[in-house]
């Protein structure tokens, strides 16, 4: 969790740094895009679960938003991945719709 003195303008670049720098190609444009899109706009409570969702490993976050994107519902509705599910379909959604411009 973020330094309680920590700005809230500079939590939101350090969340967006993050986002873009996961690890994993395809997280950091699923991610990234989402932030430069949407992080700015989430609630205190949403920012939180974003953070904690940021401290999941790269290939179980693919899965869970991938899977919702493309109505896989058994590896959406992963156990682990419950307490992330209405932050992750926002994600999915957002991914999804940049998907299906770009092609």
């Amino acid at each position: 969790m973020a330094d309680t003195m920590e700005t809230p303008e500079n939590r939101l670049k350090r969340l967006h740094m993050r986002s873009w720098r996961r690890g994993m190609k395809e997280m950091d444009l699923i991610l990234g895009h989402f932030a430069d899109d949407q992080l700015a706009a989430l609630s205190a409570d949403d920012l939180n679960l974003y953070e904690r969702m940021l401290g999941e490993n790269d290939q179980d976050l693919y899965l869970w938003v991938t899977a919702r994107i493309g109505q896989d519902t058994q590896a959406a509705r992963d156990p682990a991945a419950a307490m992330f599910a209405p932050l992750l379909d926002r994600i999915a959604a957002h991914a999804g719709e940049r998907f299906a411009t770009d092609r």
